[in-house]
Protein backbone atom coordinates (compact mmCIF):
# COMPACT_ATOMS: atom_id res chain seq x y z
CA UNK A 1 0.00 0.00 0.00
CA UNK A 2 1.53 3.34 -0.77
CA UNK A 3 0.09 6.98 -0.96
CA UNK A 4 0.23 10.89 0.28
CA UNK A 5 -2.04 13.53 1.71
CA UNK A 6 -2.75 15.19 -1.77
CA UNK A 7 -6.31 15.44 -2.50
CA UNK A 8 -6.65 15.25 -6.22
CA UNK A 9 -10.27 17.01 -7.54
CA UNK A 10 -12.64 15.85 -10.10
CA UNK A 11 -15.38 17.98 -12.72
CA UNK A 12 -19.01 17.39 -11.13
CA UNK A 13 -20.78 15.32 -13.76
CA UNK A 14 -20.11 16.61 -17.07
CA UNK A 15 -18.81 19.90 -17.15
CA UNK A 16 -19.68 20.72 -13.72
CA UNK A 17 -17.61 22.75 -10.86
CA UNK A 18 -14.55 21.25 -9.47
CA UNK A 19 -14.43 19.32 -6.25
CA UNK A 20 -12.16 17.04 -4.54
CA UNK A 21 -12.52 13.80 -4.66
CA UNK A 22 -13.27 13.24 -0.99
CA UNK A 23 -15.98 15.62 0.17
CA UNK A 24 -17.66 16.22 3.69
CA UNK A 25 -20.92 15.04 5.24
CA UNK A 26 -21.88 17.12 8.06
CA UNK A 27 -25.39 15.52 9.27
CA UNK A 28 -23.85 14.65 12.61
CA UNK A 29 -23.14 17.95 13.34
CA UNK A 30 -26.35 18.95 13.83
CA UNK A 31 -28.26 15.87 14.85
CA UNK A 32 -28.42 11.54 14.96
CA UNK A 33 -25.26 10.81 15.88
CA UNK A 34 -24.92 11.60 19.63
CA UNK A 35 -23.93 14.54 21.34
CA UNK A 36 -22.72 17.50 19.08
CA UNK A 37 -19.36 19.86 19.32
CA UNK A 38 -19.99 23.15 17.35
CA UNK A 39 -16.64 24.48 18.03
CA UNK A 40 -15.33 21.30 16.69
CA UNK A 41 -17.13 20.99 14.22
CA UNK A 42 -16.29 24.09 12.69
CA UNK A 43 -13.09 23.76 13.15
CA UNK A 44 -13.35 20.57 11.22
CA UNK A 45 -14.70 22.41 8.17
CA UNK A 46 -12.15 25.00 8.33
CA UNK A 47 -9.41 22.01 8.53
CA UNK A 48 -11.20 20.37 5.44
CA UNK A 49 -11.27 23.26 3.07
CA UNK A 50 -7.06 24.06 3.83
CA UNK A 51 -6.94 19.86 2.58
CA UNK A 52 -8.74 20.02 -0.40
CA UNK A 53 -12.16 19.08 0.45
CA UNK A 54 -14.57 21.24 -1.42
CA UNK A 55 -18.03 19.67 -1.26
CA UNK A 56 -19.68 19.98 1.94
CA UNK A 57 -23.16 18.10 2.01
CA UNK A 58 -25.89 18.81 4.13
CA UNK A 59 -29.95 18.14 3.88
CA UNK A 60 -32.79 20.36 5.11
CA UNK A 61 -34.17 17.65 7.13
CA UNK A 62 -30.64 17.30 9.38
CA UNK A 63 -31.67 19.07 12.64
CA UNK A 64 -34.27 20.43 10.64
CA UNK A 65 -32.72 22.98 9.33
CA UNK A 66 -30.10 23.94 12.01
CA UNK A 67 -27.66 22.16 10.04
CA UNK A 68 -27.75 24.51 7.13
CA UNK A 69 -27.98 27.32 9.64
CA UNK A 70 -25.09 25.89 11.36
CA UNK A 71 -22.96 25.91 8.13
CA UNK A 72 -24.30 29.32 6.65
CA UNK A 73 -21.49 31.27 8.30
CA UNK A 74 -18.80 29.22 6.83
CA UNK A 75 -20.50 28.87 3.57
CA UNK A 76 -20.46 32.58 3.13
CA UNK A 77 -16.85 33.01 4.29
CA UNK A 78 -15.48 31.12 1.78
CA UNK A 79 -18.37 31.18 -0.74
CA UNK A 80 -15.85 30.83 -3.86
CA UNK A 81 -14.37 27.49 -2.25
CA UNK A 82 -17.26 25.94 -1.54
CA UNK A 83 -19.55 23.63 -3.37
CA UNK A 84 -22.23 23.49 -1.13
CA UNK A 85 -24.74 20.46 -1.38
CA UNK A 86 -28.69 20.16 0.49
CA UNK A 87 -31.26 18.19 -0.34
CA UNK A 88 -35.28 18.50 -0.07
CA UNK A 89 -37.67 15.85 -0.25
CA UNK A 90 -38.95 14.61 3.67
CA UNK A 91 -41.94 16.96 5.32
CA UNK A 92 -40.46 16.53 8.38
CA UNK A 93 -40.37 19.91 10.60
CA UNK A 94 -39.98 21.24 14.06
CA UNK A 95 -43.76 20.98 14.21
CA UNK A 96 -43.63 17.48 13.16
CA UNK A 97 -40.72 15.89 13.99
CA UNK A 98 -41.29 11.96 13.36
CA UNK A 99 -43.20 13.09 9.95
CA UNK A 100 -40.89 11.11 7.48
CA UNK A 101 -43.29 11.31 4.85
CA UNK A 102 -41.78 12.41 1.18
CA UNK A 103 -43.01 15.24 -1.03
CA UNK A 104 -41.73 15.47 -3.95
CA UNK A 105 -44.33 17.69 -5.52
CA UNK A 106 -42.87 21.02 -7.57
CA UNK A 107 -45.00 23.33 -5.09
CA UNK A 108 -42.76 21.73 -2.06
CA UNK A 109 -39.89 21.50 -4.12
CA UNK A 110 -39.68 25.67 -4.83
CA UNK A 111 -40.55 26.07 -1.38
CA UNK A 112 -38.00 24.14 -0.14
CA UNK A 113 -35.58 25.05 -1.85
CA UNK A 114 -36.31 29.01 -0.78
CA UNK A 115 -36.26 28.00 2.67
CA UNK A 116 -32.42 26.17 2.24
CA UNK A 117 -31.04 29.89 0.33
CA UNK A 118 -32.71 31.61 3.09
CA UNK A 119 -31.37 29.74 5.92
CA UNK A 120 -27.99 28.98 4.55
CA UNK A 121 -27.84 33.00 3.45
CA UNK A 122 -26.70 32.51 -0.57
CA UNK A 123 -28.05 33.41 -3.58
CA UNK A 124 -27.16 29.97 -5.49
CA UNK A 125 -27.12 26.10 -4.40
CA UNK A 126 -24.44 24.38 -5.81
CA UNK A 127 -25.70 21.18 -5.99
CA UNK A 128 -29.32 20.14 -5.07
CA UNK A 129 -30.47 16.92 -4.37
CA UNK A 130 -34.16 15.04 -4.69
CA UNK A 131 -33.29 12.94 -1.01
CA UNK A 132 -35.61 10.66 -1.27
CA UNK A 133 -38.23 9.99 -4.52
CA UNK A 134 -41.84 9.68 -4.08
CA UNK A 135 -43.70 7.64 -6.54
CA UNK A 136 -46.44 9.56 -5.51
CA UNK A 137 -45.53 12.21 -8.25
CA UNK A 138 -44.37 11.43 -11.48
CA UNK A 139 -40.71 11.77 -11.73
CA UNK A 140 -40.30 13.94 -14.62
CA UNK A 141 -42.71 16.22 -12.70
CA UNK A 142 -40.50 17.07 -10.27
CA UNK A 143 -36.96 16.46 -12.35
CA UNK A 144 -38.98 19.68 -13.91
CA UNK A 145 -39.17 21.33 -10.67
CA UNK A 146 -35.97 20.96 -10.34
CA UNK A 147 -34.57 22.29 -13.51
CA UNK A 148 -36.41 25.62 -13.44
CA UNK A 149 -34.66 26.46 -10.47
CA UNK A 150 -31.64 26.07 -12.20
CA UNK A 151 -32.99 28.34 -15.41
CA UNK A 152 -33.81 30.97 -12.83
CA UNK A 153 -30.19 30.77 -11.31
CA UNK A 154 -30.90 29.34 -7.42
CA UNK A 155 -29.18 25.94 -8.56
CA UNK A 156 -26.18 25.08 -10.04
CA UNK A 157 -26.33 21.25 -10.76
CA UNK A 158 -28.99 18.36 -10.06
CA UNK A 159 -28.46 15.26 -8.06
CA UNK A 160 -30.31 12.27 -6.84
CA UNK A 161 -30.15 9.68 -3.91
CA UNK A 162 -30.61 6.97 -3.61
CA UNK A 163 -32.17 5.97 -6.60
CA UNK A 164 -32.80 2.93 -9.13
CA UNK A 165 -30.77 2.76 -12.08
CA UNK A 166 -34.10 3.25 -14.47
CA UNK A 167 -34.93 6.72 -12.08
CA UNK A 168 -31.48 7.74 -12.86
CA UNK A 169 -31.81 7.44 -16.42
CA UNK A 170 -35.45 8.56 -16.82
CA UNK A 171 -34.48 11.82 -14.78
CA UNK A 172 -30.95 12.61 -16.76
CA UNK A 173 -33.54 12.73 -20.07
CA UNK A 174 -35.21 15.60 -18.68
CA UNK A 175 -32.11 17.46 -16.99
CA UNK A 176 -28.47 16.48 -16.96
CA UNK A 177 -28.26 14.95 -13.22
CA UNK A 178 -24.46 15.81 -12.11
CA UNK A 179 -24.33 13.32 -9.02
CA UNK A 180 -26.20 10.54 -7.73
CA UNK A 181 -25.78 9.65 -4.07
CA UNK A 182 -26.21 6.44 -2.86
CA UNK A 183 -24.69 3.83 0.08
CA UNK A 184 -21.86 2.10 -0.75
CA UNK A 185 -18.73 0.90 0.79
CA UNK A 186 -17.27 -2.37 1.88
CA UNK A 187 -20.62 -3.72 3.37
CA UNK A 188 -23.13 -2.13 1.31
CA UNK A 189 -22.36 -2.74 -2.29
CA UNK A 190 -25.99 -3.35 -4.38
CA UNK A 191 -25.54 -0.11 -6.76
CA UNK A 192 -22.34 -1.96 -7.72
CA UNK A 193 -24.61 -4.04 -10.52
CA UNK A 194 -27.15 -1.64 -12.20
CA UNK A 195 -26.90 1.85 -10.96
CA UNK A 196 -23.10 2.54 -10.86
CA UNK A 197 -23.11 1.53 -14.45
CA UNK A 198 -25.74 3.67 -15.51
CA UNK A 199 -23.90 6.59 -13.77
CA UNK A 200 -20.73 6.01 -15.90
CA UNK A 201 -22.94 5.40 -18.96
CA UNK A 202 -24.57 9.09 -17.60
CA UNK A 203 -21.45 10.53 -17.08
CA UNK A 204 -22.63 11.19 -13.75
CA UNK A 205 -20.30 11.86 -10.57
CA UNK A 206 -21.07 8.90 -7.96
CA UNK A 207 -21.29 10.44 -4.06
CA UNK A 208 -21.03 7.47 -1.91
CA UNK A 209 -22.90 8.34 1.46
CA UNK A 210 -21.93 6.34 4.83
CA UNK A 211 -18.85 4.85 3.13
CA UNK A 212 -17.81 3.96 6.85
CA UNK A 213 -20.71 2.28 7.42
CA UNK A 214 -21.82 4.46 9.62
CA UNK A 215 -18.92 4.40 11.72
CA UNK A 216 -18.94 0.84 11.79
CA UNK A 217 -16.45 0.02 9.81
CA UNK A 218 -13.77 2.47 11.70
CA UNK A 219 -13.41 -0.41 13.84
CA UNK A 220 -14.77 -2.27 16.88
CA UNK A 221 -14.63 0.05 19.54
CA UNK A 222 -16.75 1.88 17.71
CA UNK A 223 -19.61 0.32 17.88
CA UNK A 224 -19.57 -0.69 21.41
CA UNK A 225 -19.34 2.86 22.83
CA UNK A 226 -22.74 4.24 20.80
CA UNK A 227 -24.11 6.99 23.24
CA UNK A 228 -27.17 8.01 24.81
CA UNK A 229 -29.65 9.26 22.06
CA UNK A 230 -27.54 7.90 18.98
CA UNK A 231 -29.79 7.02 16.23
CA UNK A 232 -27.28 3.92 14.82
CA UNK A 233 -28.57 2.29 18.16
CA UNK A 234 -31.93 1.44 16.93
CA UNK A 235 -30.18 0.27 13.52
CA UNK A 236 -30.54 -3.00 12.19
CA UNK A 237 -26.56 -3.78 11.91
CA UNK A 238 -26.25 -2.75 15.30
CA UNK A 239 -28.77 -4.08 17.38
CA UNK A 240 -27.72 -6.81 19.87
CA UNK A 241 -28.59 -10.07 17.67
CA UNK A 242 -26.28 -8.90 15.02
CA UNK A 243 -23.70 -6.25 16.31
CA UNK A 244 -21.10 -9.75 17.35
CA UNK A 245 -21.54 -10.84 13.73
CA UNK A 246 -20.56 -7.46 12.67
CA UNK A 247 -17.81 -6.99 14.54
CA UNK A 248 -16.45 -10.00 13.87
CA UNK A 249 -15.81 -8.70 10.35
CA UNK A 250 -14.54 -5.50 11.58
CA UNK A 251 -12.14 -7.45 12.84
CA UNK A 252 -10.57 -8.77 10.02
CA UNK A 253 -10.35 -5.35 8.62
CA UNK A 254 -8.78 -4.46 11.23
CA UNK A 255 -6.18 -6.80 10.72
CA UNK A 256 -5.93 -6.24 6.99
CA UNK A 257 -5.03 -2.90 7.87
CA UNK A 258 -2.71 -3.55 11.12
CA UNK A 259 -0.59 -5.51 8.28
CA UNK A 260 -0.30 -2.64 5.97
CA UNK A 261 0.18 0.09 8.68
CA UNK A 262 -2.95 2.02 8.46
CA UNK A 263 -6.38 2.25 10.33
CA UNK A 264 -9.75 0.27 9.00
CA UNK A 265 -10.76 3.85 8.12
CA UNK A 266 -8.54 4.22 5.83
CA UNK A 267 -8.67 0.29 4.55
CA UNK A 268 -12.59 0.98 3.16
CA UNK A 269 -12.11 4.66 2.13
CA UNK A 270 -9.20 3.35 -0.20
CA UNK A 271 -11.35 0.14 -1.21
CA UNK A 272 -14.37 2.26 -2.27
CA UNK A 273 -11.89 4.30 -4.46
CA UNK A 274 -10.28 0.77 -5.99
CA UNK A 275 -13.63 -0.25 -6.74
CA UNK A 276 -14.73 3.07 -8.52
CA UNK A 277 -11.73 2.74 -10.69
CA UNK A 278 -12.28 -1.00 -11.53
CA UNK A 279 -16.16 0.48 -12.66
CA UNK A 280 -15.03 3.13 -14.73
CA UNK A 281 -17.04 5.77 -12.16
CA UNK A 282 -16.37 9.19 -11.15
CA UNK A 283 -16.16 9.20 -7.51
CA UNK A 284 -16.30 11.95 -4.77
CA UNK A 285 -17.69 9.72 -0.79
CA UNK A 286 -18.54 11.79 1.76
CA UNK A 287 -17.62 10.35 5.04
CA UNK A 288 -19.50 12.33 7.89
CA UNK A 289 -17.79 13.16 11.08
CA UNK A 290 -17.08 16.01 13.17
CA UNK A 291 -13.63 15.68 14.17
CA UNK A 292 -10.66 16.88 12.75
CA UNK A 293 -8.54 13.61 14.08
CA UNK A 294 -11.00 11.64 11.60
CA UNK A 295 -10.98 14.26 8.73
CA UNK A 296 -7.56 14.16 8.30
CA UNK A 297 -7.26 10.24 8.63
CA UNK A 298 -9.65 10.21 5.88
CA UNK A 299 -8.68 12.18 3.46
CA UNK A 300 -4.97 10.44 3.71
CA UNK A 301 -7.18 7.11 2.44
CA UNK A 302 -7.95 8.99 -1.00
CA UNK A 303 -4.21 8.93 -1.99
CA UNK A 304 -3.68 5.20 -0.77
CA UNK A 305 -3.46 2.33 -3.10
CA UNK A 306 -4.65 -1.04 -1.92
CA UNK A 307 -2.91 -4.35 -3.10
CA UNK A 308 -4.97 -6.87 -5.20
CA UNK A 309 -4.46 -9.30 -2.59
CA UNK A 310 -5.81 -6.95 0.40
CA UNK A 311 -8.82 -6.00 -2.63
CA UNK A 312 -9.42 -9.92 -2.54
CA UNK A 313 -9.54 -10.70 0.96
CA UNK A 314 -12.30 -7.85 1.37
CA UNK A 315 -14.18 -8.76 -1.62
CA UNK A 316 -16.72 -11.39 0.41
CA UNK A 317 -17.61 -9.58 3.26
CA UNK A 318 -20.20 -8.25 2.26
CA UNK A 319 -22.04 -10.98 1.28
CA UNK A 320 -21.74 -12.11 5.92
CA UNK A 321 -23.19 -8.90 7.21
CA UNK A 322 -25.81 -9.31 9.27
CA UNK A 323 -28.74 -7.04 9.27
CA UNK A 324 -30.19 -4.58 6.48
CA UNK A 325 -28.51 -1.30 5.49
CA UNK A 326 -31.11 2.16 6.24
Amino acid sequence: MTGTNRLPQIALGNGGPAIGIQGLGCMGMSEFYGDTDETESLATLKLALELGVTMFDTADVYGMGENERFLAPFVQANRDRVVIATKFGYARTPERQDDWSLDNRPEFIRQAAENSLQRLGIELIDLYYMHRRSTDVPLAESIGAMADLVAEGKVRALGLSAVSAEDLREAHAVHPIAALQSEWSIFTRDIETDIVPAAVDLGVTVVPYSPLGRGMLTGQAFAENLSAGDARSYFPRFSAENRAANMRLVAKIEEIAAGQGVTSAQVAVAWLYAKARELGAALSPIPGTRSRKRLQENVAAASLTLDQAVIAELEPLAQEVAGIAI
